[in-house]
């Protein structure tokens, strides 16, 4: 896992960076443009842009943290790290999705890079992800930082084993840090849902 971080694509021209509340509209916006191919790697089958503007409407309201690559100023790619009590075993969930006109230029490697650096922080010891059979490029990144695949009704699961590989930025004790993760996240459901107050939306159902 380390060497995965140190052979990380360097080309990719933007940045990256966690969302903040009030740009809930450029996720969405992000999600919308996702095309067909994209929105099948991402979700295991090709939705209509309903479900995605309330996918991510869901995903500010219930603590879910954004990492997105930005090319001048627009969302091009995001990283999703889902809350474990979200998620199926209570493990905390990542998920991925690039928009078309930016594959291929290390973009996806960069955003797994960032994000595992994110969930060390937060004091998390595994990762699940899940992604469609036919994604080839996230199951190789998966692959790629150590994570274990199975496949099952037409998607590859699988966990990412955080303590077999310390990463960079990783806090020094865990159960500090697990105390400032879960710290932080109840702050960001706040932020997130003093938001969609203020722009008069409720929970996607």
């Amino acid at each position: 896992m380390q060497n995965a971080l140190k052979t990380v694509p360097t080309q990719a021209p933007g940045s990256v960076r966690t969302l903040t509340a009030r740009e809930l509209p450029l996720f969405r916006e992000h999600m919308l443009r996702l095309d067909r191919e994209s929105r099948r790697d991402r979700f295991n089958g090709s939705l209509d842009d309903n479900f995605l503007a309330r996918y991510a409407m869901q995903c500010v309201s219930d603590g879910t943290i954004i990492l997105a690559y930005f090319e001048d100023g627009v969302v091009r790619g995001a990283a999703e790290l889902h809350q474990p009590d979200l998620s199926p075993g209570s493990l905390p969930e990542i998920a991925f999705s690039v928009e078309a006109c930016v594959r291929r230029q290390g973009v996806g490697s960069i955003l797994f890079t960032r994000l595992i650096d994110k969930a060390c922080s937060l004091g998390y010891e595994s990762l699940r992800i899940t992604t469609g059979a036919q994604n080839d490029a996230m199951r190789a990144l998966a692959n790629k930082f150590g994570a274990k695949l199975s496949f099952r009704h037409g998607e590859s699961t699988g966990t990412i084993d955080l303590k077999q590989s310390p990463m960079p930025g990783m806090v020094a004790a865990r159960t500090s840090g697990l105390d400032i993760g879960r710290a932080l996240v109840d702050y960001n459901r706040a932020c997130w849902g003093l938001v969609m107050k203020m722009y008069g939306l409720g929970k996607a159902s």
